[in-house]
């Protein structure tokens, strides 16, 4: 097993964390506490956010191991790969930086530095609804994004490696 097999192999490791905290998110986590009043709902966002925004060490290996090994495997596709490999490879590291990272800085990071910033127990009621429906939509349209976009990167990875 060369160099880029083992850089493929991790990345689809990588990526399918990052898909599966993802989906958890798109599928579990947000659909849960959607349930609670609108107060309730920003201070457990606050709080499960809190846990990723102090670099846990195992997400913060998880999240950025993912984009250094795809950009990697990616920069390694013009030495090794020709074809349709190299194009398959092309695409997944395009889907995973454009449609995974690029809404998590532009838009989802923004949205949970927002909510972050609220001191949501001195807000009025009016205010913390406000700040609810500001969010969650938002949050959860580019979290689905994001969502498909490691999906669609994983069976990529996937079908390249079991190609080579």
């Amino acid at each position: 097993m060369g160099i880029l097999e083992i850089v493929l192999v991790l990345s689809a490791v990588l990526c399918a964390l990052v898909a599966g905290f993802l989906f958890a998110f798109a599928c579990v986590v947000m659909p849960g506490i959607r349930e609670l009043n609108d107060r309730d709902f920003l201070s457990a966002f606050q709080v499960m956010d809190r846990v990723i925004q102090r670099n846990q060490p195992c997400f913060m290996m998880v999240w950025v191991g993912s984009v250094a090994a795809v950009a990697s495997a990616t920069l390694l596709s013009f030495w090794h790969l020709v074809g349709i490999d190299h194009l398959l490879l092309m695409s997944a590291g395009a889907i995973y930086l454009i449609g995974v990272q690029l809404p998590t800085a532009t838009v989802n990071i923004p949205l949970n530095n927002r909510v972050q910033k609220l001191d949501v127990n001195s807000l009025s009621e009016s205010d913390v609804s406000e700040e609810r429906i500001r969010f969650e939509s938002q949050w959860n349209k580019w979290n689905r994004i994001r969502t498909i976009c490691a999906a669609l990167t994983l069976i990529l990875l996937i079908t390249l490696i079991l190609k080579l």
